[in-house]
């Protein structure tokens, strides 16, 4: 019989899972689910990989299927806050007692595993999101990729369709140092004769994704940044500011479109779902007073950060700002700074929460280099540099999502407050192969 947990005992379980590390396999996870009853084929789901945008375009598509009528599952990753946030239904968060209970549910299932490969976090919450969005009913499930996709726990579903909304560099260290390389893993979600489309723009990504497109007999859609939109997206604003979003809405559209055999949707759901989108911590724009605003994006790469460089020129022609600058030491730092620091009149430089932090005196170097005039403080930490921040009309919090999570937190933004459930984005061992 199951245990009885309360959710505090819930999370303390789920926080030790961190020890075992990064697994990529589907062997651990393809077992539990199978113990667990094998809730994955009792779903529909929209598989989505990439680089950047994952989550914006999980966000939008969920938002235009439940306008649609449909009840919606949404799993995705990391958490701003609270847990909940990776598991929701009709974008409710599930529920502490339900957390509890599916943890408890599960323990029995994970002692029939070895200790040299006991399931990780991830494989345990991939199944746990399973059985949540069989036992809820959900009518389909927008399932986002953790880390690459070929060999990533998700991928253990056959999707309606399989969805790459790009490729550039991030996770080198495990999806390999070539574009064509990270292609190659996020491209390990096709699947036979399931539609593929891609907002993906680089050549030698494009060549990996079309050739594992054409081996799988997989229809392939290619998804043009930039291009002229079709209506009804070419009329509609979105919520989610920035010329990236668009290039999402866009991929967004072309998926609803592809499946709208299986999966119809009227026009003025369409319209409806994204006008409503909400994916806070990606240029979320908060006014705390008349007189402040702070702009949170988790601009956790390169590509984000010119993604997010661009949008404040858009959004803040010729307007100097005061930059909350943390990264992560994994990531490329000074190319991020390089590209973010120009942008900024005060510079305040924090660790991000995390025991993979970059140190702020290495990003002040880099951010001085990049723009000698600007003033840069090093802070002792995120609350340090928010107060002493606290004057400046217009402040962007950037560089990582456990630091725009922390932010929401310390500024009282998140709907959902968390109970120092961040940490459960972090994982102690190194990834390992499965």
């Amino acid at each position: 019989m199951p245990s009885v947990l309360s959710y505090a005992e819930a999370v303390d379980f789920l926080y030790q899972l961190r020890w075992f590390g990064a697994k990529f396999g589907l062997s651990n996870t393809r077992k539990l689910a199978a113990l667990a009853g094998n809730p994955q084929d009792r779903l529909r789901f929209i598989h989505v990989a990439g680089t950047n945008g994952k989550g914006s375009t999980c966000a939008m598509l969920e938002s235009v299927y439940r306008a649609a009528g449909l009840k919606t599952g949404l799993f995705t990753s990391p958490h701003l806050v609270a847990f909940g946030e990776r598991l929701q239904v009709n974008r409710r968060l599930i529920s502490e007692a339900g957390v509890a209970r599916l943890v408890a549910g599960l323990q029995p299932c994970l002692r029939q595993f070895p200790a040299e490969a006991h399931p990780t976090f991830f494989e345990v919450v991939t199944v746990m999101a399973l059985q949540y969005f069989a036992e809820e009913g959900c009518d389909l499930v927008l399932w986002e990729t953790g880390l690459g996709g070929r060999l990533d726990a998700t991928n253990i579903v056959t999707p309606l369709a399989s969805v790459i909304t790009n490729i550039q560099y991030d996770h080198q260290k495990w999806l390999g140092e070539t574009l064509a390389s990270i292609a190659g893993e996020k491209a390990g979600i096709i699947k036979p004769g399931v539609p593929v489309l891609t907002a993906a723009e680089e050549p030698e990504a494009l060549a990996v994704i079309r050739e594992a497109a054409r081996q799988q007999r997989a229809p392939l859609t290619l998804v043009e940044g930039g291009a002229p939109e079709p209506p009804p997206l070419s009329r509609i604003e979105l919520p989610l500011p920035g010329a990236h979003q668009r290039t999402n809405a866009a991929l967004a559209q072309a998926v609803i479109h592809a499946l709208q055999p299986v999966l119809p949707v009227p026009a003025a759901a369409f319209e409806a779902g994204l006008r409503h989108v909400d994916w806070p911590g990606r240029l979320q724009i908060a006014r705390l007073s008349p007189t402040r605003t702070v702009v949170l994006d988790g601009a956790h790469n390169l590509a984000g950060a010119r993604s997010l460089a661009g949008a404040l020129r858009q959004l803040y022609p010729d307007r100097k700002l005061a930059l909350i600058l943390g990264i992560l030491q994994d990531k490329d730092w000074s190319a991020m700074c390089r590209t973010l620091a120009p942008l900024a009149r005060k510079i305040f430089l924090t660790r991000v929460h995390s025991e993979r932090s970059a140190e702020s005196s290495s990003l002040a170097a880099a951010c001085a280099e990049a723009n000698p005039a600007a003033e840069i403080i090093e802070s002792a930490d995120l609350g340090a540099a928010l107060a002493a921040a606290r004057g400046e009309p217009l402040t962007v919090v950037a560089g990582s999502l456990y630091l725009v999570g922390e932010a929401m937190e310390t500024l009282r933004l998140a709907v959902t407050p968390g109970n120092g459930e961040r940490q459960l984005n972090e994982w102690s061992a190194s990834a390992r192969p499965g």
